[in-house]
């Protein structure tokens, strides 16, 4: 590839990196110029006949935005529901057009549609779809920044249609959507490596539980003492200060994630909890029982406090429990079986945290849990290897989408 520099008196229609066999001025142009716009739509839900056994992939915008090729979707239509909805041939561009994913994007690997939030560009035999799927991956943080301000961020078809592009000649356009989704090809299989690491440390967590698992009978509260969150404050505290845990990061780590703490203001001799190493920390409530009491232990030295939506309990009884093998041992398939009943609720569930911290539960012997956690974190530390290299990926991909594109 070159550099392209601009001359000093004319500055080009070009992108700073291009492969040297092509030359000239790239073309303005609208997202609408690429192609038909097809906006999806939704059958009857209440006819479960559009959705029983189906075989159809029927997009919504939790379906992009994770890998670029789209061969599975979270919901289904059969062949009744399918022929009431906008079909989109295959290798269509899909993207999300309304709310806090918008701009997330995919292709079609087959005929399939989408619900309403998303538009699609059906691209006409002038384009490539490839390329099409970057440059609008290219474009859309420029996009957003258009958008006038406003609750739901949304974009229709017609504003769509006429979002301003640049496209070159057919023959770069190829080169360009080829070179990126040979990167896109490692990006996935990379995401198949971490998949495949994640569902042997899980399975493996659960098979050593099974075979240890009921060397000591305890409880939470012969563990050690629970406390609540932060208590007493108002939005404007937070956004600087001291660092506090998050509710998404007890949600979404089995260890707390250090670089994900946000910040809150606390006065000195203020009475708040703080959060200890080897604390175990869990969620109170949630919308659905299944994720009520999801749990994660601190292993860091830093003062912190903790989110009004968890609380946490802090381990003093380090002759039967091994902190860091609890955070393996919440994640497990049978402690989330265990905590299930304690979540009550109708339309909101909620921890019932008196009983579950006295109910019994069983654990390996100290010995077991250390030796336990050494083989888990053997394979976790693995898995963090493979996340980096990941990481480097998508920062190799999204400078090359700032440079390859104009």
């Amino acid at each position: 590839m070159t550099t392209t520099k601009n001359n000093e008196h004319k500055k080009l229609n070009v992108p700073n990196l291009r492969f040297p066999e092509f030359q000239g001025e790239w073309e303005k142009c609208k997202l609408g110029d690429y192609g038909k716009v097809v906006t999806g739509n939704t059958p009857p839900t209440k006819d479960i006949e559009n959705y029983e056994n189906g075989t159809y992939l029927w997009a919504s915008p939790a379906d992009l935005g994770i890998i670029k090729s789209i061969t599975e979707t979270k919901t289904m239509l059969s062949a009744q529901g399918f022929s009431k909805t906008r079909t989109l041939p295959k290798g269509s561009v899909l993207v999300t057009c309304i709310g806090s994913t918008i701009g997330k994007a995919g292709m079609a690997t087959k005929e399939m549609s989408t619900n309403q939030q998303i538009n699609s560009i059906v691209v006409n035999d002038d384009n490539d779809n490839e390329f099409v799927y970057y440059a609008i991956q290219s474009a859309f943080p420029r996009y957003l920044s258009s958008i006038a301000v406003q609750a739901v961020p949304i974009i229709s078809k017609s504003a769509f249609e006429l979002l301003p592009n640049n496209r070159p000649y057919l023959q770069e356009q190829k080169k360009i959507g080829k070179f990126l989704s040979l990167l896109d090809e490692r990006i996935a299989a990379q995401n198949k490596i971490i998949d495949k690491l994640q569902s042997l440390i899980k399975g493996l967590n659960d098979t050593l539980y099974a075979q240890h698992g009921d060397e000591v009978m305890t409880s939470f509260a012969e563990l050690g003492t629970s406390y609540s969150g932060l208590s007493g404050k108002s939005a404007h505290d937070f956004g600087s200060g001291k660092p506090f845990i998050t509710y998404l990061n007890v949600y979404s780590n089995n260890v707390i994630n250090e670089n994900d703490f946000q910040y809150v203001a606390i006065k000195d001799g203020e009475k708040q909890n703080v959060v200890e190493y080897g604390d175990v920390l869990f969620t109170l409530s949630s919308e659905t029982p299944e994720e009520v009491g999801i749990g994660s232990v601190y292993l860091g030295k830093e003062k912190v406090y903790l989110n009004s939506f968890c609380f946490g309990i802090h381990i003093t009884n380090t002759k039967v429990a091994f902190p860091p093998y609890l955070s393996y041992y919440v994640s497990s398939t049978p402690f989330r079986k265990f905590i299930y009943p304690y979540a009550q609720g109708s339309t909101r569930f909620n921890l019932c945290k008196a009983d579950f911290e006295k109910a019994s539960i069983k654990l390996p012997s100290l010995e077991s849990q250390k030796r336990i956690y050494s083989i888990l974190k053997s394979i976790a530390s693995k898995i963090e290897t493979e996340k980096n290299l990941l990481g480097l990926y998508y920062t190799q991909k999204q400078s090359l989408l700032r440079q390859m594109f104009i």
